[in-house]
């Protein structure tokens, strides 16, 4: 099998959870830096990765990377990668998108067009054609550029990886599928103890944490660009690692995953994405408001994404909201509670600082991922969970 520079864009402030999974997959890593993790793999890596990465955006094969200060060095170093090694030619291809960082190029558009006409140049040489049709599979680029270096990645996945494919009905602020799994995997939750989030939504949280106990690759029910780029990755593969993940799948596995919401449109939402996901047998969803939160049990994790105050309507109640939360919170005794909000004055109104607390950008928005950690359950107290 080939060997690529497979390049994994997430979230910012997600890189480490990232980088463990794509570790935990026995993949080498190239480099780590904001917002992207690269590693060694082959085409199953590829496949692999689209499949069964929680956290990432998207799995780029690397074509490329060159310095350019200027649009002539842009074209020719774009011109001398090798796309008649990755694009046939019936293929159509163009710079999806271009970002820049610190750099002397920075007009997308620019960039595109320059770097679209030196692929053509290339691949016309190449194929001793003057005209392509583009009729054949789709190879979509993306373009960073950081400090004057350009890097090119093809993209093999098509929409992001957080489209699971479940999710039908949302919330007015659902948090992505990808930013809700990292926010378990950033917990020291496991599938056997207890998780319950209290503005559940449209129930994207819970899903993610019963996927993972069931052992459910998030990708298995989608499809992605790569599956038609067949001249680079054997189409077998794909057939075969969907199996191989589904014969992974334990929906037997004893679960107390719980979601509240007081509203029962949220509610029904969440209740079918979570058939739609395979895993509403592994969930409870009940309608509850904060103030009513409790749980006989011990050692629990409550994980949220609660309102932002984002909206002119919420901004009055929100004081109060993270006040009843906090208070439910000590009631629970020995819980933990993990929650991410842009609202400033989180901490103040829990009643609490947090044990840690990380940076992280949902979307556009710089959020805080708040840890109050509970006390860890003896050997005895986990026998008992």
């Amino acid at each position: 099998m080939r060997k690529f520079e497979l390049i994994v864009p997430c979230h910012f402030g997600l890189e480490a959870p990232l980088k463990k999974e794509i570790i935990d997959l026995g993949y080498e890593i190239a480099s780590v830096e904001d917002g992207r993790v690269t590693f060694y793999g082959d085409e199953e890596a590829c496949v692999r990765a689209n499949i069964c990465l929680r956290t990432g955006e998207r799995v780029l094969l690397k074509a490329g990377s060159f310095p350019a200060r200027t649009f002539e060095e842009l074209f020719q170093g774009t011109k001398a990668l090798p796309w008649e090694d990755y694009i046939p030619r019936d293929g159509k291809f163009w710079v999806a998108k271009a970002a820049s960082v610190k750099s002397a190029l920075f007009s997308p558009s620019d960039i595109q067009s320059v770097m679209k006409k030196a692929m053509v140049e290339r691949l016309r040489e190449t194929y001793h054609i003057g005209w392509f049709e583009e009729n054949g599979a789709s190879f979509p680029l993306r373009v960073f550029l950081m400090k004057d270096r350009v890097t090119v990645g093809l993209d093999t996945t098509g929409e992001s990886l957080h489209k699971r494919g479940y999710r039908k009905l949302t919330a007015k602020a659902p948090i992505a599928e990808n930013l809700a799994a990292a926010l378990i995997l950033l917990s020291p939750w496991k599938g056997e103890r207890i998780l319950v989030d209290p503005f559940c939504g449209s129930g994207t949280i819970p899903i993610e944490a019963a996927m993972m106990a069931a052992h459910m690759a998030p990708g298995r029910s989608r499809s992605f660009l790569a599956e038609k780029w067949n001249h680079l990755i054997d189409e077998k593969l794909w057939e075969e690692i969907r199996q191989e993940t589904g014969e992974e799948i334990t929906l037997q596995v004893d679960t107390d995953i719980q979601g509240y919401d007081i509203d029962e449109k949220m509610l029904s939402a969440a209740r079918a994405n979570a058939r739609l996901a395979g895993v509403d047998g592994l969930i409870h969803f009940q309608k509850r408001d904060v103030a009513d939160l409790s749980h006989p049990k011990k050692y629990g994790f409550l994980i949220t994404n609660p309102p932002y105050g984002e909206r002119l309507e919420e901004k009055e109640t929100l004081p109060g909201l993270y006040r009843t939360l906090g208070e439910r919170f000590r009631a629970l005794d020995s819980w933990s509670l993990y929650l991410i909000t842009s609202y400033e004055g989180a901490e103040k109104e829990i009643g609490r600082k947090a044990d840690r607390n990380r940076k992280l950008y949902n979307g556009m928005m710089k959020t805080y991922y708040y840890q109050f950690t509970g006390p860890k359950p003896g050997r005895k107290n986990r026998q008992e969970l």
